[in-house]
């Protein structure tokens, strides 16, 4: 794997900060964006693979031969539909008050694209299963967190995590944008 040099194609901390765990040498490149449009019959499910293909696109034709793209988009579905990115802090609140006392999925799509034009892309899924949450509670966390800028308007590595969430069923990283561990098997089975 250290033979590689890797590109991270995306903007979110949390990725950078997980990417780093595996003690490669990578460099973050966000110089491509792409308009992030799910074509319409497009599932839940599907969507976070679809994107992370879309976004890995743009990097495919520039790849030198030691150069390894990770691309990657995460959603959390509830009741069968995408949650986003909330829109300011009231959409957040309202976000946080539909998860809360409920299981939600949290989904990752990954996309690997390597030099000589192959694209591999695979999703991981976790359930995370909510407590109840006050109205307090939730002020508390979009006002000391902001969390505008995370899928489901929320952040399981913050207080939230530690105050709201009963359990898990899956991979703890892959809630935080990326599944580690699987994309560290999939890179390794390829070197």
């Amino acid at each position: 794997m250290n033979s590689k040099r890797y590109i991270l194609a995306s903007g979110s901390p949390r990725r950078r900060e997980l990417m780093a765990m595996l003690d490669v040498d990578f460099r973050v490149d966000t110089s491509r964006p792409v308009d992030e449009v799910v074509p319409e019959g497009t599932s839940a499910e599907e969507t976070p693979a679809y994107l992370s293909r879309l976004k890995a696109q743009p990097y495919m034709d520039s790849l030198r031969p030691d150069e390894v793209l990770v691309t990657a988009d995460t959603v959390v579905i509830l009741d069968g539909k995408v949650i986003g990115k909330p829109k300011d802090a009231d959409d957040a609140r309202a976000t946080l008050a539909r998860l809360a006392g409920k299981t939600h999925k949290v989904i990752t799509g990954v996309s690997i694209g390597r030099p000589d034009g192959s694209l591999t892309t695979f999703s991981e899924v976790t359930e995370v299963e909510f407590d109840t949450l006050t109205p307090a509670e939730i002020d508390y966390y979009v006002e000391r967190y902001s969390p505008l800028d995370k899928a489901g308007a929320y952040g399981i590595q913050e207080w939230i995590g530690a105050a709201a969430v009963k359990g898990i069923r899956g991979s703890f990283y892959n809630v935080m944008g990326l599944p580690i561990h699987r994309l560290y098997r999939a890179l390794t089975a390829n070197c």
